[in-house]
């Protein structure tokens, strides 16, 4: 394909994809009048983003299976559907749990966008053009999420904060220019529904229990229970239905494995950061708007993360790609941390920067050494795995920072947070030492 339609294609899903991300980064300002208007605090209030990123992260791998078998079309346009659809019943909510359902809804929706949209680059276009698309989309991703809050602050501030959960609706504008890249063919197998509900049950467990410490002992336990159980159930169904939901070669490649894993530090970074600078400026007496614009540095650099991060991949690789944004990751949440101590709005804009250089080299870096570690068959539901892991990783941060940050502090459970990063490099060892043989094999 030409290289004009991978420009057009790829800004259009960054798009799509940072429209789906502002449900997050936009509803992160008004958590505040959330709270007031149905009389919780900030701790539960951030349900209204860690459930939607929760719901992002663990039916991601359930889009992408769908999409193996029935193609991206209609998996895309049901995602979209019921992202908009969560996103008004959200909007209009008369109490806090309708809202959450409608959270609930909305991210099950979105989880379509990001898988699919790296399903329509991977599957489209090769080589160093498909490596500068998956740059440009989690660039243009990365600028619109880092837009939201401004956004979502100027929409508060003019129509109060029922509009701003309504933004997604704006993702109608953008779907009937990508219809003709959506492909249609499919394997035209049977989904494991047994195997994706206990995923899902398993992955919401592990969230469950970070967000405990604001929700109470109930939660607590409710987590433990599904993560206790759901794991070993998952690794039954696995051994009984070798190409179920998970297909025993996608979760048995350590490439795939190692890589997600590392990996998911980065959107842990990236949504903490959305959780926490709003939360610490707004305490400030700050106006959401205000908020706002000391994101704007980091949306205009994200637009500029494609190509820096295109060539990195190129030259580098992808695993030693992942690695420069774990490390990326790990600095912004110690920087962040004294930020928010100290309460200096400098350091958190030099925070965020660093987190979205992280985010727009994290997630194409994934992508790429997952997309080349699989057969074309099941790159659909391997980058589901992914990305599953990888949006897992954004709803512990988001979790993390509400539960932990509510019952210590912000700066604390950001410093807790900043290990992620430095474990996933310890997952990751294996693939850099490869790399390193890689490099040195024609010499010997």
């Amino acid at each position: 394909m030409p290289l004009d339609d991978s420009r057009r294609v790829s800004v259009l899903l960054g798009v799509l994809f940072g429209v789906a991300g502002m449900g997050s980064s936009s509803a992160s300002v008004a958590l505040a009048q959330i709270g007031a208007e149905f009389d919780v605090g900030v701790g539960v209030a951030t349900w209204t983003i860690s459930l939607y990123v929760l719901m992002l992260g663990v039916t991601t791998a359930l889009h992408g299976r769908i999409s193996d078998l029935v193609g991206i079309r209609l998996p895309l346009l049901v995602g979209v559907t019921l992202m908009i659809g969560g996103a008004l019943v959200a909007a209009v909510a008369p109490s806090f749990g309708v809202l959450l359902v409608g959270r609930f809804v909305q991210g099950a929706g979105a989880a379509a966008v990001p898988t699919l949209g790296v399903a329509i680059v991977s599957g489209r276009y090769a080589g160093a053009v498909r490596d500068l698309a998956l740059g440009r989309l989690a660039g243009m991703a990365a600028a619109v999420s880092c837009l939201g809050p401004l956004v979502g602050g100027l929409v508060e501030a003019a129509f109060g904060w029922r509009a701003v959960l309504a933004l997604p609706v704006l993702s109608l504008l953008i779907v009937p220019f990508l219809w003709r890249a959506m492909t249609r063919e499919g394997s035209g197998d049977r989904l494991d529904l047994p195997g994706a509900l206990l995923v899902t049950a398993t992955a919401g467990g592990l969230v469950l229990l970070v967000q405990s410490p604001s929700s109470g002992p109930a939660v607590a336990v409710a987590g433990l229970v599904l993560l206790l159980l759901g794991a070993p159930l998952v690794v039954r169904r696995v051994g009984r239905r070798p190409n179920g939901f998970l297909p025993r070669d996608v979760i048995r490649n350590g490439t795939v494995v190692r890589s997600s894993l590392a990996a998911a530090a980065v959107p842990a970074a990236w949504f903490a950061h959305l959780i926490a600078v709003p939360a610490v400026m707004v305490h400030q007496g700050w106006e959401p708007w205000q908020v706002g614009l000391l994101l704007v540095p980091s949306a205009v650099l994200a637009t500029l993360m494609p190509r820096f991060a295109g060539r990195l991949l190129q030259r580098h690789g992808g695993a030693r790609s992942v690695a420069v944004a774990a490390v990326a990751a790990s600095t912004a949440l110690v920087v962040a941390a004294v930020g928010a101590e100290i309460v200096a709005p400098a350091l958190l804009v030099v925070a965020v920067a660093l987190v979205t250089v992280a985010f727009g080299l994290g997630q194409p870096a994934l992508n790429t050494s997952v997309g080349a570690a699989v057969h074309a068959d099941v790159r659909g539901v391997a980058l589901g795995i992914a990305t599953l892991t990888f949006l897992v990783g954004g709803s512990v941060g988001s979790a993390l920072v509400g539960g932990l940050g509510s019952a210590v502090s912000i700066p604390l459970s950001l410093i807790v947070l900043a290990a992620l990063p430095l474990l996933g490099l310890f997952a990751l060892l294996p693939e850099l030492r490869r790399g390193d043989e890689r490099e040195v094999a024609p010499t010997v």
